[in-house]
């Protein structure tokens, strides 16, 4: 099991659960077409926002394989909600996990995501002990999948057309990172 102590703190950033206090601030964002873009949902309504964050609210800790922990990107200096963060715990026996960013247009271009994601890559690492993290994004997203390169994660795969998404064939690009490129890239 894994419960951060919150908040997770970065230079710039403070990392931690969702609360009902953000609900306008993250509709901001996942009401915008230009988010939803390259995701499987659409610009989301209040309402939908709400039953999302309900579930976000929930997710603050893995427990077993198929949890999710949600986490709310917070900049320090200001309070603001940048962006939205979530881990998923994909297999115990396998040892793997995945990582996923959501940020608002207004906050990107500026390095939180990474900055973000990286903790993200040290609690499945050093918190779970997993072998291998993985993050995957449609194939035009050329931000989600600099903010991956950046972070040191390799290129695993570029599905062509592999699936039909908002009434389109996509492709799909996935990263991994392995135990030891984690201890090489971070200095552990």
């Amino acid at each position: 099991m894994l419960k951060p102590s919150y908040p997770i703190e970065t230079s710039r950033l403070l990392l931690r659960p969702f609360d009902y206090g953000d609900l306008e601030a993250l509709h901001a964002f996942h009401s915008k077409p230009e988010v939803a873009r390259y995701l499987y949902w659409d610009p989301r309504d209040l309402e939908r926002t709400k039953e999302i964050l309900e579930e976000k609210v929930a997710s603050t800790a893995l427990r077993d394989e198929g949890d999710m922990l949600s986490l709310a990107v917070e900049l320090k200096d200001t309070g603001e909600l940048a962006g939205d963060m979530y881990f998923f715990w994909r297999s115990r026996e396998h040892k793997v996990g995945e990582l996923g960013y959501v940020f608002h247009p207004g906050y990107q271009g500026r390095g939180y995501a990474t900055e973000a994601a990286r903790e993200l890559l040290r609690l499945g690492f050093d918190g779970l002990g997993l072998h291998r993290m993985i993050a995957r994004c449609d194939g035009r997203n050329t931000a989600s999948w600099r903010v991956m390169e950046r972070l040191g994660m390799r290129r695993e795969a570029h599905l062509v057309e592999n699936e039909f998404v908002k009434g389109e064939w996509t492709d799909e690009l996935v990263y991994a990172m392995l135990r030891r490129e984690w201890g090489a890239a971070s200095g552990a």
